[in-house]
């Protein structure tokens, strides 16, 4: 039976795994709830000020800040890649990174230079790897977003797009759809976007608002607050789909598991039961001998 204690031995340690991958499972979807509340809360924030800080660009003419100045020739840019601090969360990361690759070999192409700043230990390896000019990184953000945490990182590339060493920044992270749907996007910050829809664009030249003490100062304030709430609002929602992805990973390798304990179970009960066979067969010969 030395065939038999090996597939005990196998049986056993597939019911281990999937007792931690249950475990992690049910973590998951704790946090997920959590994180869920989380982004939903700060999404009216983040959709707002977007819409206003857009409305500033138009309003203001004597003053017009740095962010929201298209620079026509695009020499360099750079990109913030939010990935995860762990793994064992699917194709999440993955998704994500080939967005990321697709357009650095566009840019790379075009002679255009590509500075990253990396949020997450996931992040932070792959661009590693590939090889990429990392100026500011990011890790052990947890599970709960920090803006004081987030904003020095960031700051560095808002830094380099001010003195015109970039020219365009640009934000990747994966939007939160539903519970099992994940979908990367790649978005750009700076220069600050335009209006797209067509009536308000009809209407641009409309927006006014009156500045208390002065216009610049306002400006400067709110554009900050822009990118502030567009950076938090992706990590949170990175955070999101993180832990979707991981309850459903960890629940895919749980019934996984319970399935390859079903078959070993089954060779184990084919095998005791020919050894059975076997020893009775030769029970029998010696006594038909005898």
């Amino acid at each position: 039976m030395a065939a038999g204690k090996e597939i005990r031995t196998k049986i056993k340690s597939v019911e281990s795994t999937r007792k931690i991958t249950k475990a992690m499972e049910m973590i998951a979807a704790a946090k997920m709830r959590k994180s869920q509340e989380r982004m939903k809360a700060a999404r009216p924030y983040a959709e707002k000020i977007a819409r206003v800080a857009t409305h500033l660009a138009y309003a203001h003419t004597e003053y017009k800040h740095p962010f929201v100045v298209v620079r026509q020739d695009v020499k360099r840019v750079g990109v913030i890649i939010i990935g995860t601090d762990k793994g064992l969360c699917g194709g999440l990361n993955t998704n994500a990174f080939r967005v990321v690759v697709n357009q650095m070999k566009q840019w790379e192409a075009a002679g255009v230079g590509i500075d990253v700043t990396a949020v997450g230990n996931r992040s932070l390896g792959f661009m590693q790897r590939l090889g990429a000019n990392v100026v500011s990184q990011l890790t052990g953000v947890g599970d709960t977003p920090h803006l004081d945490r987030l904003i020095g990182p960031i700051k560095v590339m808002l830094d380099a797009y001010l003195e015109g060493r970039i020219d365009a920044l640009y934000i990747v992270y994966n939007r939160f759809i539903n519970s099992m749907k994940q979908e990367p996007v790649m978005t750009k910050l700076l220069p600050l976007a335009q209006l797209e829809d067509a009536e308000e664009a009809s209407l641009k030249t409309h927006w006014d608002y009156i500045y208390e003490p002065d216009a610049k100062p306002v400006v400067d304030g709110m554009l900050m607050r822009y990118i502030e709430s567009l950076v938090y609002q992706a990590v949170a929602e990175n955070i999101a789909c993180e832990q979707s992805a991981r309850m459903v990973a960890m629940k895919a390798a749980s019934d996984n598991a319970k399935d390859v304990i079903g078959e070993l179970k089954l060779i184990y009960n084919k095998t005791r039961q020919a050894a059975i066979t076997k020893e009775l067969s030769e029970i029998v010969a010696g006594a038909a001998a005898v």
